[in-house]
């Protein structure tokens, strides 16, 4: 990587580390996929039961694999063969999981949490309910302030997972939201985290690479 845009990014990941430790939210900068792999072993104890909020991110860190393989146990969204009903079981007691693991859609350098939710488990879980909440993001998704966030959700994220998921919504067409009235629709609850109420629940890892939507 060029030294002058190395210099403009380590910035940004320092500004927003040191926000969201203002935030209450403890923050870690790692370089890559084994370093974050590492902090996940660190931040979660043996034993623990395990809940996932979708995200491409924690399958290209090898962060699914990883707990899939650890003494954990893991209400696995991801195994084959569910039935709806099984998966809205799962979803049901990520709520009530020691750690939930997930990514944000955003997180800007003010040390905020943008997301953006299809049914709500994942957000719901992230904001009250597990014990300890672990976030992975990749450098793609720190922006400046929420105004960023939504726009960064609208142009990118949103229409990249309807077109993972083959919603066939509008934006998997145009590739920008259109704000419609789909059935299909994955962009139903808007939530922002300003600040962490319990210290040394949430924690934020920020990889220094592009990672996931």
């Amino acid at each position: 990587m060029d030294k002058n845009l190395k210099f403009v990014i380590d910035e940004r990941i320092k500004r927003t580390i040191e926000n969201l430790e203002k935030n209450n939210i403890s923050a870690y900068r790692v370089e890559n996929e084994e370093e974050a792999l590492k902090k996940l072993g660190e931040l979660i104890p043996e034993g623990s039961t395990i809940g996932i909020g979708g995200s491409m991110t924690l399958f290209e860190i090898g962060a699914i694999d990883f707990i899939r393989k650890g003494n954990y146990k893991v209400l696995d969204r991801y195994k084959e063969g569910l039935t709806p009903a099984e998966m809205k079981e799962i979803f049901r007691k990520g709520f009530f999981a020691d750690v939930y693991l997930t990514s944000s859609n955003a997180v800007t350098e003010n040390g905020e949490l943008y997301n953006v939710d299809g049914t709500g488990n994942r957000v719901a879980s992230m904001l009250y309910g597990p014990d300890r909440v672990i976030v992975v993001v990749g450098i793609n998704k720190l922006v400046k302030d929420i105004e960023e966030a939504v726009i960064r959700v609208e142009e990118t994220a949103a229409p990249a997972n309807t077109k993972r998921l083959n919603k066939g919504t509008p934006c998997t067409v145009t590739g920008h939201c259109m704000d419609c009235n789909s059935e299909r629709r994955i962009c139903n609850e808007y939530t922002v985290i300003r600040r962490q109420g319990v210290k040394g629940r949430m924690h934020v890892i920020i990889v220094n690479k592009e990672l996931g939507y």
